[in-house]
Formats: C-alpha cells, sequence, structure tokens
C-alpha cells in the first residue's frame, strides 16, 4: 500500500514538473533561435509565456533582456537589465549592458553611475572609455578626459580614444596636451592617418606652422588625400609665406569640397597675399573667388566686412575703379566700425580720383578716431593739410 502511494505521488507531483521544465527549455530553445535569426518580435512573444507574476527565472529574463536589446527598445532593455543585476548582482554583463542601454536612451548619468558599478569589479578598459564617453556627451569634458587617459593608461594604442582625447584638448586649446598624448600611439605608427592629422591640427592651432607643414606633408605624401590635409597643408604654408604652395594646397581642398566660404575667402587671400609675386591681376583671378565666398556667406558681420575689404583693396589696386573700392570699403566699415583702417582707405580713394572735399570728410573721420602718433594718423594729418590747400585753391 505504501509503495502505491509513493508511486501515485510521483506521478501527481513529478511527472507535471518535468513536462514543465521540458516546456520551458522547448520555448527557451526556440527563442534564441528566432532571436538568431533576427526574429526578435516572436522570440520576445514565446518568452513572454514563460513569464508568471511572482516568479523571477533568470535565464528567461537574460534571454529577454537581449530580445529587447537587440530590437533597440532600450527602455524595455535597460529595465529588464536591472531586475536582473537586482538578482544577480555579481553579473558584469548585466551590468554593461544597462550602461549601454542608458547610454543609447541618452540617459547619461544613469550610464555613467552603471558603468562605474561595472569599474568597482573589474577595471575594463572599454566600459573606461565608455563613462569618458557619457561625461563627453553631457559637455563635462574634465571627466571625461579623465576616464579616457585611465584608459589609454591600460590600452595606449587605442586609437579611438586617443582621438577623442586630443579633440578635447584642442577644444580647450591645451595644444601641447594635445600633441603629448599624441605621442605614445605614433611612436608605434607614425603614419597613423587618424592621429597624425590631429597632432597637426593641435600644432597648426598652436602657431607651430613648420612641424605642423611636417606632418600635413607626411601624410599627403603617403597618399592622404583629405579635405582636412590639403586644407591646413595650404593654410600653414599661407602663415609660412611659402603662397605658390598655400594656392595649390587650397585648391586641391577646393575639388574635394567646395562648400567652405572660408576656403573661398582664404584662395582669394592667398592670390591676393603680398607676398606674391608678381601680384595677380584682380579682375581674373581674385574677384571671382570673392564672388564664390559672396553667393556663399552667412550674414557674419566679421567676415562679410573682410569680404568687402579684400573687394575694396582689389579696386583700389587697380588704380582706376576708385568708385567701386570707395563702395566695398563703406561696405566693410559699415560691418565692422571698429575697425577704422577703412576709413583712411576710403579717403585715400577718393584723393587720388581727385573727390578733395570727401576725402578731406573721411581723413578728418579717421583722425577723430585714430590715435595719435600712430602711422596712420600721420599719413592722415599730412593728407589733410595739403588737401585743404586744395580745397581752398578750388574755391577761388
Amino acid at each position: 500500500m505504501r509503495k502505491t502511494l509513493i508511486l501515485f505521488l510521483w506521478l501527481v507531483v513529478c511527472i507535471p514538473m518535468e513536462a514543465q521544465t521540458s516546456h520551458r527549455d522547448s520555448v527557451l530553445t526556440k527563442a534564441r533561435y528566432l532571436k538568431s535569426i533576427y526574429r526578435t518580435d516572436d522570440a520576445i512573444e514565446s518568452l513572454a509565456s514563460l513569464l508568471q507574476p511572482g516568479v523571477m527565472d533568470e535565464a528567461v529574463l537574460a534571454e529577454l533582456a537581449d530580445c529587447h536589446f537587440q530590437n533597440a527598445a532600450y527602455e524595455d532593455a535597460s529595465g529588464t537589465y536591472f531586475v536582473l543585476s537586482s538578482l544577480n548582482p555579481g553579473s558584469i554583463l548585466y551590468k554593461i549592458r544597462m550602461m549601454q542601454s542608458y547610454y543609447r536612451l541618452k540617459a547619461y548619468p544613469q550610464s555613467i553611475q552603471a558603468g562605474q558599478a561595472v569599474l568597482q569589479q573589474d577595471s575594463i578598459p572599454a566600459v573606461v572609455s565608455f563613462v569618458g564617453d557619457a561625461f563627453r556627451q553631457m559637455d563635462q569634458a574634465d571627466s571625461a578626459l579623465w576616464y579616457y587617459r585611465r584608459a589609454l593608461a591600460m590600452k595606449p594604442m587605442n586609437e579611438a580614444v586617443v582621438a577623442k582625447a586630443v579633440n578635447i584638448l584642442i577644444t580647450k586649446g591645451d595644444y601641447d596636451g594635445a600633441v603629448a598624448i599624441t605621442e605614445p600611439l605614433l611612436a608605434e605608427d607614425p603614419d597613423n592617418t587618424t592621429i597624425a592629422p590631429l597632432k597637426g591640427l593641435a600644432l597648426y592651432r598652436k602657431g607651430d606652422y613648420e612641424p605642423a607643414i611636417d606632418v600635413f606633408q607626411r601624410q599627403e605624401d603617403i597618399g592622404n588625400d583629405s579635405y582636412s590635409i590639403h586644407y591646413y597643408l595650404g593654410q600653414s604654408y599661407w602663415h609660412t609665406h611659402v603662397i605658390y604652395r598655400a594656392e595649390k594646397e587650397l585648391e586641391a581642398a577646393w575639388q574635394i569640397d567646395s562648400s567652405d566660404v572660408n576656403l573661398a575667402y582664404s584662395i582669394a587671400g592667398v592670390k591676393m597675399d603680398y607676398h606674391s609675386e608678381p601680384y595677380r591681376p584682380f579682375q581674373t583671378e581674385i574677384k571671382p573667388w570673392l564672388d564664390k565666398a559672396m553667393k556663399m556667406v552667412q550674414p557674419d558681420p566679421a567676415l562679410m566686412s573682410r569680404i568687402h575689404q579684400q573687394y575694396g583693396l582689389g579696386y583700389q589696386r587697380m588704380q582706376d575703379s576708385w568708385d567701386k573700392a570707395i563702395e566695398h570699403l563703406k561696405e566693410a566699415y559699415r560691418y565692422n566700425p571698429a575697425n577704422i583702417t577703412h576709413l583712411l582707405n576710403i579717403a585715400y580713394c577718393y584723393e587720388k580720383k581727385k573727390d578733395n572735399k570727401q576725402a578731406l570728410q573721411w581723413y578728418e573721420r579717421y583722425l577723430k578716431l585714430a590715435r595719435p602718433g600712430s602711422q596712420g594718423y600721420d599719413f592722415a594729418s599730412k593728407s589733410i593739410e595739403y588737401l585743404k590747400g586744395e580745397v581752398f585753391m578750388e574755391e577761388q
């Protein structure tokens, strides 16, 4: 009788439990397969059938969280990984996935917190960098840089992290720091086409144009034909007065990208540079580039003033287009009245076209604002003295 009762209980209790376990495993296997072929919605539906109120099945929840993550449903994924982390606090994987999910939700403080929880268990370079990225997204550059430096101390050849750190340092104006952080990687890979140009940019921004030329020229020599290489190489040559090379590189940059108004303006400036020998004809070689810049320019007063100034000086150099020169110089002054040199140039143009009364008025306007003893002040004073005599003679 006793054996019969035991057998009955086994049939009533044990067999259903085995059947239930078999069903769970079957659904898990099916869900994993569906997930593997990117039918994540179907996998989620299958896994949901295994969820029971008050029952926390870690394996089922882990598959469900992974499906949400793969499906880019990061809010659901982060919530499920949070539950999993509570169930299994020692799991680094759950914390990493939670960190990634929060990051993609742009919930950066929560992403940082999850990442820091990982780092309390294991110093993983990728996680250190990830926390730095979250700080960078929050515009906390110093904190981001701290984590990037920590990541590089563990993995100095990480090109992506070096690039992020250098960009922060350049933005902060710490050009020496930017150059220094590139050195370990460049010592092993001197022609790296990501990091070497960033070093060149830091040197350029610092004003070390000769070393910048060395970096950018080497990149060009090894076949780096990018816009930034030609642009900054051209600008560096311009600063060192190697005008023909500056013009060549800036025009090469224009062939790659003709959407930058500053580039069009720079090409006009190079062609008009006083170091250029011989002087370029304004009408045919300089004015077309200023015209391009004028068509592209946004209403930025400082840039508009510089463009009109170049027009004005160009027409002034032609010696026979004084009215056009005056028109543009007045516009340059209108956009930037702080630059009183425009007044002096306007007065000079009026003087050259023999409009002595107008010239006198503009020289006097300049003199009221100019610094006594300066070269411009002395020039204007002498011109006024001369023109007063001319005007007197005209009125006799």
